[in-house]
């Protein structure tokens, strides 16, 4: 833009009204050896404001405008000083602003406000409370709008007493309920999970608006409540209130059904909202309809890289590592530049060892772009590389860390857990206790499998001892984590003691004292707590069929079986894995039933595993059937020669019928794969003990790891 006059400060004024190139008629206003005042400075930050984002260019003109302010004075003037600092805030510098804050030689409510309102939205809500706090010491009267800027603050649970404290000062100020107050209560007690209050406060407002409306629609989305958000959606409605852009996105994020959302999006003429088709590809991708998502997106003009990471996350879960990688491809084609998000939505769809390549070159993208240095990225890529057992390179990218917070704590020790590594694991909590990091419940869970997988009882019962003295609350995994250590450590009594102080136990949680009664033969309380699980409301899935399956086995409960497996396919309609084939097949065969039980596999949706053949191998042991033995056998060695297991089986029948040198060639097979049959490996924990005279009896096993030293400290 040139000038073809020389004008005066008043005419450079009127031309900010042109925000795009506020900077540029800045710069040609000293030009023109203009001397800018007050005036001109609050005029070009309001310009500047209207037009920034965060970005390189926004951080170089808020920089270049503070220096002018210092060079020429004009950060006496508070509203100026005050709109400086909300250009700050709203880039998130918040550290800058706090300085420019600290600075001024004056402050008003206005300037507590922006910075209360600032840190709120920079998601700071420690500092926003910390500093209404020091306002009210300063002696300044809040008003409406300091309560509306630090009420989202206190939008979560840990700070629900916060919120309501501050909502009983506003009560006891005397200040004004319009519905602006109301909107933003209600929203931060839905945020809180306390919808009931939210309830009361909306429908006792005396004027309500479209965001209340809007506010409301949005507390019950958050919080689950389809039904009730679509009920509220018809009664404004009903009311005569019109729609927005933002009714839209709250009912999306209530989960509502895509296609008539849709619909109504394209009736009320909101299909060019950039942020309304957003959240719709993002709808569309998050319930599954990943192709829908995507022909949304390729019909859509706006791309951006919202749209385009819900789709790769999309595709990522159901395991289209193509579709994961071609989504990625075309942000670059796009020009633009993944973020961290969309990387870590890559990596977790990264679960079949012949993909492992692809999630390596993602990781030398991360390297190049330098994502791999976010947390949550380094976390990914220790999940990825645990996940395919490669736990040295995890842990190696653990240690290159400089910054380690609990999440990456919890990565590397459940990558070590998961990986079948749980001393690693046991050490690095060791690791994280001494740099005094405190553990959360998914620590705690992580190394309770840990303990299964190690047989250490002890370490266990410690890890107990902790949630009990720090009241570490028995949340689902934690409790059935601590279910599940007791039963595969052999005290069932302790894990029933823990199943009945949880006041509701989750389905998982029943599922795990179901598969520990099964795995102890008492197959009478394993049915019972599958009748109690029905009678709470819950529905069962797989695994509680597994485990009641199992039950049935170890039980020899033909029919009870075959009628439990007929409730799971029949009356909830569940596929059976192989494990539930495994397992009614070996019913069946131990039994007796072995035509029952080939017919069951002859049947059978999916192809039949090692496990479902070895469970009739198995049969055929107990029935001393060798010729179908030997037919399974050579099914067995084609599905995989080097599992010995199947070699044992044969070498017994073949010994429970005397033909003992076809035991020997059967042992002689084995031994060409690298085993013998008679290698094994038992964990059992022995608690040292010490005789009359004080010394360590001979006959006792001692048990005294550096792992079990560090733990009697925790």
């Amino acid at each position: 833009m040139k000038l073809a006059y020389k004008p005066n400060l008043s005419s450079f004024h009127s031309l900010f009204q042109d925000a795009r190139h506020a900077l540029v008629i800045f710069r040609q206003l000293l030009e023109t050896n203009a001397n800018p005042n007050h005036l001109t400075f609050s005029l070009l930050i309001k310009a500047c404001l209207s037009s920034s984002s965060y970005s390189s260019t926004a951080a170089l003109q808020v920089n270049q405008i503070h220096t002018q302010l210092l060079k020429r004075g004009i950060n006496q003037f508070l509203y100026v000083n005050t709109a400086l600092m909300d250009f700050y805030m709203k880039l998130g510098f918040t550290t800058h602003a706090h300085q420019l804050f600290e600075d001024m030689p004056f402050k008003d409510v206005v300037s507590w406000n922006v910075m209360i309102c600032g840190y709120s939205q920079n998601e700071h809500p420690y500092d926003a409370l910390q500093l209404f706090v020091h306002m009210l010491g300063e002696n300044f009267r809040p008003n409406h709008t300091t309560i509306v800027g630090l009420l989202p603050s206190c939008g979560r649970r840990e700070l629900i007493l916060q919120g309501t404290s501050i909502h009983g000062f506003g009560i006891k100020a005397g200040l004004c309920w319009d519905p602006q107050l109301s909107n933003a209560l209600t929203s931060m007690y839905a945020k809180c999970d306390d919808l009931e209050t939210s309830q009361l406060l909306f429908e006792e407002m005396a004027e309500k608006n479209v965001v209340s409306w809007n506010t409301m629609i949005g507390a019950y989305g958050q919080n689950g409540f389809l039904d009730k958000a679509m009920l509220c959606f018809k009664e404004m409605l009903k009311d005569g209130f019109q729609t927005s852009p933002v009714t839209m996105m709250n009912l999306m994020s209530a989960n509502a059904v895509p296609e008539t959302v849709h619909c109504y999006i394209v009736k009320c003429g909101f299909i060019s909202d950039d942020s309304v088709v957003t959240s719709l590809v993002c709808l569309y991708a998050k319930l599954g309809f990943t192709d829908m998502a995507k022909l949304l997106y390729k019909y859509y003009p706006t791309k951006d890289l919202i749209s385009l990471t819900a789709i790769i996350s999309s595709y990522s879960e159901k395991g289209d590592v193509e579709s994961v990688v071609e989504c990625f491809i075309q942000t670059l084609q796009l020009d633009i530049k993944p973020d961290a998000v969309a990387l870590i939505s890559v990596l977790h769809g990264i679960t079949n060892p012949s993909h492992f390549a692809i999630g390596c070159a993602f990781h030398g993208y991360g390297l190049k772009t330098g994502l791999a240095n976010d947390c949550l990225v380094a976390n990914g890529l220790i999940s990825m590389y645990s996940r395919f057992n490669e736990i040295e390179t995890a842990l190696s990218l653990f240690s290159d860390l400089r910054e380690k917070p609990l999440i990456t704590w919890n990565s590397a020790i459940s990558g070590c857990v998961q990986a079948g590594k749980s001393n690693d694991a046991m050490e690095l909590f060791f690791r994280m206790n001494f740099w005094g990091q405190k553990p959360d419940a998914i620590t705690i869970a992580s190394l309770l499998s840990g303990c299964c997988q190690l047989g250490y009882l002890r370490v266990g019962e410690t890890l107990h001892d902790y949630i009990l003295r720090n009241n570490v609350k028995l949340e689902d995994f934690t409790g059935t984590a601590l279910i599940d250590m007791y039963t595969k450590c052999g005290r069932l009594d302790y894990a029933e003691k823990v199943f009945y102080s949880i006041n509701e136990p989750c389905l998982a949680t029943w599922n795990s004292i179901i598969s520990g009664y099964s795995l102890y033969g008492l197959e009478h309380k394993a049915f019972s707590s599958f009748s109690k699980l029905q009678e709470q409301g819950l529905e069962p899935d797989k695994i509680t069929f597994l485990g009641v399956l199992a039950a049935c086995t170890h039980g020899g409960l033909v029919h009870l079986g075959i009628k439990y497996f007929r409730i799971m396919t029949k009356e909830y309609g569940l596929m059976p894995s192989l494990q539930h084939y495994a397992c009614i097949v070996g019913l069946l065969g131990r039994a007796g039933l072995l035509k029952e039980a080939i017919e069951i596999i002859n049947n059978m949706e999916i192809r039949p595993d090692s496990a479902v053949w070895g469970a009739l191998l198995s049969a055929c042991c107990i029935q001393q059937e060798v010729k179908l033995g030997e037919s399974l056998a050579k099914k067995l060695f084609l599905l995989n020669y080097r599992n010995g297991g199947f070699y044992v089986l044969m070498s017994n029948l073949y010994a429970i019928v005397g033909r003992w040198d076809d035991v020997a060639r059967v042992r002689d097979m084995m031994r060409d794969i690298g085993g013998d049959g008679c290698s094994g490996v038992s964990v059992i924990e022995v608690t040292s003990v010490k005789d009359t005279n004080h010394n360590f009896s001979p006959s006792r096993v001692y048990l005294n790891t550096s792992t079990w030293q560090h733990l009697c400290l925790f």
